[in-house]
Protein backbone atom coordinates (compact mmCIF):
# COMPACT_ATOMS: atom_id res chain seq x y z
CA UNK A 1 0.00 0.00 0.00
CA UNK A 2 1.40 3.18 -0.74
CA UNK A 3 2.23 6.08 1.69
CA UNK A 4 -0.24 9.05 1.12
CA UNK A 5 1.27 12.35 1.55
CA UNK A 6 0.49 14.26 4.25
CA UNK A 7 0.40 17.93 4.03
CA UNK A 8 1.02 20.31 7.19
CA UNK A 9 -2.68 22.47 8.11
CA UNK A 10 -2.29 25.82 9.02
CA UNK A 11 -5.04 27.30 10.05
CA UNK A 12 -4.90 31.52 10.13
CA UNK A 13 -7.52 33.50 10.80
CA UNK A 14 -8.55 36.55 9.20
CA UNK A 15 -8.44 39.31 11.78
CA UNK A 16 -9.82 42.13 9.48
CA UNK A 17 -13.36 41.86 10.75
CA UNK A 18 -12.39 41.44 14.28
CA UNK A 19 -10.60 44.99 13.53
CA UNK A 20 -13.54 46.62 11.60
CA UNK A 21 -15.98 45.41 14.19
CA UNK A 22 -13.16 47.32 17.30
CA UNK A 23 -13.03 50.16 15.42
CA UNK A 24 -17.04 50.69 15.10
CA UNK A 25 -17.19 49.93 18.81
CA UNK A 26 -14.97 52.16 19.39
CA UNK A 27 -17.34 54.88 17.27
CA UNK A 28 -20.24 54.24 18.82
CA UNK A 29 -19.37 54.61 22.31
CA UNK A 30 -17.53 57.88 21.33
CA UNK A 31 -21.48 59.05 20.09
CA UNK A 32 -22.78 57.86 23.21
CA UNK A 33 -20.60 59.57 25.49
CA UNK A 34 -21.84 62.41 27.92
CA UNK A 35 -20.47 65.71 26.27
CA UNK A 36 -21.91 67.43 29.08
CA UNK A 37 -18.72 69.21 29.94
CA UNK A 38 -18.24 70.29 26.27
CA UNK A 39 -21.38 72.30 26.50
CA UNK A 40 -19.38 74.87 29.26
CA UNK A 41 -17.53 77.92 28.38
CA UNK A 42 -14.43 79.29 30.54
CA UNK A 43 -15.96 82.12 30.20
CA UNK A 44 -18.99 82.02 32.25
CA UNK A 45 -18.41 81.67 35.69
CA UNK A 46 -21.38 79.41 37.69
CA UNK A 47 -22.14 80.66 40.74
CA UNK A 48 -21.81 78.46 43.95
CA UNK A 49 -25.09 76.60 45.62
CA UNK A 50 -24.90 74.77 48.46
CA UNK A 51 -28.57 73.30 47.58
CA UNK A 52 -28.25 72.78 43.93
CA UNK A 53 -28.14 68.96 42.71
CA UNK A 54 -27.83 67.14 39.48
CA UNK A 55 -30.89 66.27 37.57
CA UNK A 56 -32.15 62.72 38.29
CA UNK A 57 -32.55 61.66 34.60
CA UNK A 58 -31.05 63.25 30.98
CA UNK A 59 -32.77 65.80 29.95
CA UNK A 60 -35.09 65.45 26.73
CA UNK A 61 -33.98 67.92 23.69
CA UNK A 62 -32.41 70.11 26.02
CA UNK A 63 -31.24 73.73 24.57
CA UNK A 64 -28.30 75.38 26.22
CA UNK A 65 -27.75 78.77 26.55
CA UNK A 66 -24.75 80.71 28.32
CA UNK A 67 -24.78 84.41 29.39
CA UNK A 68 -21.72 86.44 30.31
CA UNK A 69 -21.26 88.98 32.60
CA UNK A 70 -21.36 91.12 30.21
CA UNK A 71 -25.31 90.47 29.59
CA UNK A 72 -24.61 88.55 25.94
CA UNK A 73 -25.48 85.04 25.36
CA UNK A 74 -23.18 82.47 23.80
CA UNK A 75 -24.94 80.11 21.81
CA UNK A 76 -23.38 77.45 18.86
CA UNK A 77 -20.37 79.34 18.90
CA UNK A 78 -21.53 82.86 18.59
CA UNK A 79 -21.86 85.54 20.84
CA UNK A 80 -25.19 87.50 20.85
CA UNK A 81 -27.51 89.91 22.08
CA UNK A 82 -30.52 88.78 23.90
CA UNK A 83 -32.34 90.99 20.95
CA UNK A 84 -31.09 88.91 18.38
CA UNK A 85 -31.69 85.50 20.25
CA UNK A 86 -34.83 85.50 18.34
CA UNK A 87 -33.71 83.86 14.52
CA UNK A 88 -31.82 81.73 16.23
CA UNK A 89 -34.77 80.65 19.08
CA UNK A 90 -36.98 80.03 16.06
CA UNK A 91 -34.36 77.52 14.83
CA UNK A 92 -34.23 75.31 17.21
CA UNK A 93 -38.11 75.48 17.08
CA UNK A 94 -38.37 74.27 13.91
CA UNK A 95 -35.85 71.66 14.53
CA UNK A 96 -37.73 70.08 17.29
CA UNK A 97 -41.06 70.35 15.59
CA UNK A 98 -39.34 68.74 12.56
CA UNK A 99 -38.01 65.91 14.85
CA UNK A 100 -41.83 65.24 15.92
CA UNK A 101 -40.61 67.07 19.76
CA UNK A 102 -42.63 69.70 21.73
CA UNK A 103 -41.12 72.71 22.23
CA UNK A 104 -42.59 73.49 25.09
CA UNK A 105 -41.28 70.19 26.45
CA UNK A 106 -38.00 71.25 25.45
CA UNK A 107 -35.86 72.56 28.53
CA UNK A 108 -33.94 75.79 28.00
CA UNK A 109 -30.45 75.18 29.85
CA UNK A 110 -29.46 78.62 31.23
CA UNK A 111 -25.62 78.73 32.11
CA UNK A 112 -25.62 82.17 33.61
CA UNK A 113 -22.19 83.69 35.08
CA UNK A 114 -22.60 84.63 38.72
CA UNK A 115 -21.99 88.06 38.14
CA UNK A 116 -25.13 88.55 35.56
CA UNK A 117 -27.62 90.63 36.73
CA UNK A 118 -31.39 89.04 37.42
CA UNK A 119 -32.80 90.95 35.40
CA UNK A 120 -31.02 89.90 32.38
CA UNK A 121 -31.77 86.29 33.37
CA UNK A 122 -35.25 86.96 33.16
CA UNK A 123 -35.18 88.84 30.31
CA UNK A 124 -33.22 85.80 27.89
CA UNK A 125 -35.87 83.61 29.34
CA UNK A 126 -39.01 85.91 28.22
CA UNK A 127 -37.32 85.92 24.88
CA UNK A 128 -37.14 81.86 24.99
CA UNK A 129 -41.27 81.83 26.24
CA UNK A 130 -41.93 84.16 22.92
CA UNK A 131 -41.04 81.27 21.07
CA UNK A 132 -42.74 78.94 23.31
CA UNK A 133 -40.36 77.67 25.04
CA UNK A 134 -41.58 77.11 28.76
CA UNK A 135 -39.58 74.36 30.98
CA UNK A 136 -36.05 76.15 31.95
CA UNK A 137 -33.37 75.08 34.88
CA UNK A 138 -30.63 77.37 35.71
CA UNK A 139 -27.21 75.83 36.16
CA UNK A 140 -25.28 76.57 39.27
CA UNK A 141 -21.65 74.92 40.35
CA UNK A 142 -22.55 72.52 43.43
CA UNK A 143 -21.12 72.52 46.50
CA UNK A 144 -20.67 70.13 49.20
CA UNK A 145 -23.25 70.76 52.06
CA UNK A 146 -21.81 71.57 55.29
CA UNK A 147 -23.01 69.08 57.65
CA UNK A 148 -22.06 68.16 61.45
Amino acid sequence: MPKRKEYAVTAEADMTPMIDMTFQLIAFFMVLLNFGEGEQDARIQLPSSELAKPPDAPLESPLVLQLTKKGTVLFNGDELKIAEMGPNLLTEKRMLEAKKKSVAESTVIIRADGTAKTGVVQELIKKCQDNSFEKFALRVKQEKASGP
